[in-house]
């Protein structure tokens, strides 16, 4: 059993309402990870939700985690995701809700890593690092010291490189991330 954690909880400032809101051919980003991460074999999906928590539609086949410490970055949602996984999860793969066009293919990836030994599985995209990443349970008490403000796994991923499996997903979807409501005609396109 290998748990998906979707991280949504953010404000979107630059976008200028929340992403997990913003909808892209007619699904909204929040729903769109819920289905990668289900696609992608997960069980069970948590979404970590923060500002527009009570906006957000119904997430059928997902655990709806509030986070009202929203606020102190990604690394405080990244944290309250993986402590509201049930404790027998071994791993989680986590993927941010503003990257809409990662692939269930670069889930599976990753799932096979983590099957194969790996206690992180990174997805790459042109040899850079990207998500969908998989955390092994072991990695998760790590994150204390890394996982600090709007700052991740990146870190540790990097500090760590004996913990990591690369797996390159550049055949599969595309890292491309929502920043702006201008950001959306790109990846219609790309999509």
């Amino acid at each position: 059993m290998t748990a998906g954690l979707l991280l949504a909880a953010g404000a979107g400032r630059r976008y200028g309402r929340p992403k997990a809101l913003v909808e892209l051919a007619g699904e909204s980003l929040v729903r769109r990870g819920v289905r990668l991460l289900r696609d992608g074999g997960c069980a069970p999906v948590h979404v970590v939700l923060g500002a527009g928590a009570d906006e957000v539609p119904d997430l059928p086949g997902a655990v709806p985690v509030r986070h009202d410490r929203w606020s102190e970055g990604l690394g405080s949602s990244l944290r309250r995701g993986l402590a509201s996984l049930p404790a027998d999860v071994p791993a989680a793969v986590v993927v941010l809700v503003d990257q809409p066009l990662l692939h269930p293919v670069a889930v599976h990836r990753v799932r096979a890593a983590y099957a194969g030994g790996a206690l992180v599985a990174v997805a790459t995209y042109a040899g850079r690092p990207g998500h969908p990443v998989l955390l092994g349970r072991d990695t998760w008490p790590l994150l204390d010291g890394y996982a600090i403000g709007d700052r991740g796994a990146r870190d540790l991923l990097r500090d760590r490189p004996d913990l990591v499996v690369e797996v390159p997903c550049d055949d599969v979807g595309s890292p491309l991330d929502v920043d702006t409501p201008a950001d959306l005609p790109r990846l219609v396109s790309d999509g």
